[in-house]
């Protein structure tokens, strides 16, 4: 094979597998980041302390309290009143277990739709019954003021509409076959790369480099999809809680991105300072050895004579 053909196809195969890193690493990251309920609920827990999720909560929360009670002309007064107790429950060690049961619940019903093979979409609705009940059991028993009057309902709370349940199980399964297979495709592009090439040394350098602009591109994508996720959605939802959730789901791909970047940049730079640098300290090492066998220096030349 030709260096020219040689070169072509390793420029191919590196191009492919830095394109196939930052897929990979995101698919990986759907399949067993978010994916896993374990995860997902220690990752959602952090944002129980989180200002605004409290706040959003604390205002969920007093709206529904203020739909059973009738305040009559004192409404201002005591929805004030409701609001500053719901702020308190949010601080409360009731309201951390009911935030990781919501979300351990509402994670498990979206996983079991996302993985149910039988045909026709249905919506994927979660009773929260069973929490609120354990909620307003803790808060009666702190006696927080108007604990008794919150609402145990079996009401089916809806979390995917039917429409979008079809397209994000075909989401679901691409992404959990992607999740080993682009990874492993890249690592074996790269490696096929750098042993195809011409000069082996700047495939190194090349992917290195094209590694870690996968990285970067990841890293903008991560920042993208937070502003296009924002403008999506309702009015009705917070968005700077809607943010915090955002942000805690996404800090793993974040971190990844980055350690792309990294590595692809030390990775590049070895390889130029070996590529730079390394001939001359093999000359140098080689130097003392040199010295000493070499050759004694010629004889000098024989005076001649001169015949008249």
């Amino acid at each position: 094979m030709s260096p020219r053909l040689r070169s072509a196809l390793s420029t191919v195969l590196i191009a492919l597998a830095c394109l196939l890193a930052p897929c990979g690493t995101l698919a990986a990251w759907a399949a067993y980041g978010v994916a896993d309920g374990g995860r997902y609920v220690a990752t959602m827990a952090p944002l129980a302390d989180d200002p605004d999720v409290r706040d959003a909560v604390a205002a969920t929360v007093g709206d529904g309290v203020m739909g059973e009670v009738a305040a009559g002309p004192l409404s201002g007064t005591v929805r004030l009143f409701v609001r500053d107790a719901a702020r308190s429950f949010t601080r409360t060690e009731a309201f951390r277990e009911g935030w990781d049961a919501a979300n351990r619940t509402v994670h498990a019903a979206v996983l079991r739709a996302l993985r149910d093979e039988r045909p026709g979409s249905r919506a994927v609705t979660v009773d929260l019954a069973p929490v609120t009940a354990r909620v307003k059991q803790r808060l009666t028993d702190d006696n927080v003021p108007f604990a008794r009057r919150i609402p145990v309902r079996h009401t089916a709370v809806t979390v995917l509409p039917a429409h979008e349940v079809d397209r994000l199980r075909k989401g679901y399964h691409v992404l959990d076959v992607a999740a080993f297979w682009l990874p492993l495709a890249a690592v074996v592009f790269a490696v096929a790369g750098i042993a195809f090439a011409a000069c082996r040394r700047r495939a190194v350098t090349a992917a290195g480099i094209g590694t870690a602009l996968g990285g970067a591109l990841l890293a903008l994508a991560v920042v993208v999809g937070r502003r296009l996720t924002l403008a999506e959605l309702p009015r009705a939802v917070d968005d700077p809680a809607a943010g915090a959730v955002y942000d805690a789901l996404t800090e793993t791909l974040r971190t990844a991105a980055w350690l792309l970047v990294g590595l692809g940049l030390t990775v590049a730079l070895a390889s130029w300072l070996t590529g730079r640098y390394g001939p001359r300290l093999r000359r140098r090492r080689a130097a003392p050895g040199q010295a000493a066998v070499d050759p004694a220096p010629p004889p000098p030349p024989r005076p001649t004579r001169t015949r008249l």
